[in-house]
Formats: structure tokens, sequence, C-alpha cells
């Protein structure tokens, strides 16, 4: 829900800097600039996709995670949705998204609340739950190493006991 009101906040937000932003410039240049943001916006999104996809397939063939390419195709495509969309809030955090220092800036961050937050729900009311001991003992059968137990293939037919 609090994301929500924050995507809501932020659409108002764009909207009245778009409109004080255009009644000082006039209707035409405003028109101009969010039609302008918004080709390069769709031209960003074709292109960088297509190169993602490339880089993710390669580094996949080559037996490596595609962790890092695929945060910087995300991110790409998420500034070039942003310059997609019409107001100037947009379009800045949308540049911001392509600028690799900022963009690198803005992983820290979301990691570091990311991080944040799973050491609250770790501390939270979950931990400490009204059966403690399974809540440890499932915890530590995690940790102790591999599972026993009988696999049975759906290739074989099925044993008599």
């Amino acid at each position: 829900m609090p994301i929500l009101i924050f995507i809501s906040l932020f659409t108002l937000l764009d909207f009245v800097v778009l409109f004080s932003i255009g009644s000082q410039i006039g209707l035409l240049t405003t028109l101009l600039l969010v039609l302008g943001t918004g080709f390069a916006g769709l031209h960003l999104i074709r292109k960088e996709g297509v190169s993602t996809f490339a880089r993710t397939r390669q580094r996949m063939e080559a037996g490596e995670l595609p962790s890092s390419e695929l945060l910087t195709g995300a991110a790409l495509i998420f500034g070039g949705a942003l310059l997609m969309a019409p107001g100037f809030l947009s379009d800045a955090v949308g540049l911001a998204c392509l600028i690799p220092s900022a963009r690198q800036l803005m992983f820290k961050a979301l990691t570091w609340l990311g991080l944040k937050k799973v050491a609250g729900q770790q501390q939270g009311p979950s931990a400490s739950s009204a059966r403690p001991n399974e809540y440890q003992n499932s915890q530590s059968s995690q940790q102790d190493g591999p599972i026993e137990g009988d696999f049975i293939s759906r290739d074989e037919p099925p044993r008599r006991r």
C-alpha cells in the first residue's frame, strides 16, 4: 500500500510541475519537450532491451549468472519508460537511470533499503512465533546440509512393497 501512495503522490507532483513549467514556457514548447523525451524513451527501451537480452544470453552461455546485466537492463528500461511518461520529474528520474554513476548509487540505495527491510522482518514477530521450537528446527535443518530421502524417477515403474 505505501508504494501505491508513493506512486500516486509522485504522479500528482509530476503533473503539477509539468503544468507550472508549461505555463511559463508555453504550450508548444512543452508539447515538443514531452514528445521528444517520449520518443527518446521509446528508442532507448527498444535498443537497450535487445542489447541487454544479448548480454544476458552470452553470460548464461558462459555459465555465469547475469545479475548485473539484468539489473542494468532493468534500470535502463525503467528509465526509458519514465522518459515516455509525460512530466518533467519523471524525465529527471529517467535520465538519472541512464547515467552509470547515478544508476550505481540507486542500486546501492535499493540494496541498503532491501537489507534493512529483511533485517527488520527477521527481528519482527515472525521470528518469535507461537511455536519457537518448530521455527528453530526448520532453521537448523536448512543449515545442516543435505536432506536424506527417497527419489523416484517418473521413468521407472512403481516399486511394489
